[in-house]
């Protein structure tokens, strides 16, 4: 079961990692593209940051 958490939780984490990526240089370059999904990629790291969070907390929980 711990094993199953940890690859959710490293799938989140990572996840977590593109969307910041994908929104850094949306931020970087400007331009329409930022303007319309800016906001909407921080908002999607902060849910994939807080979903990371809980499986670690289930995950250490669970061993």
């Amino acid at each position: 079961m711990s094993g199953i958490l940890i690859i959710l939780m490293v799938a989140a984490m990572l996840a977590t990692l593109g969307v910041l990526v994908v929104g850094l240089f949306a931020m970087a370059r400007g331009g329409e593209f930022n303007a319309k999904h800016g906001n909407r990629l921080m908002w999607w790291r902060v849910r994939l940051q807080v979903a990371a969070l809980v499986l670690f907390a289930l995950a250490f929980m669970a061993s």
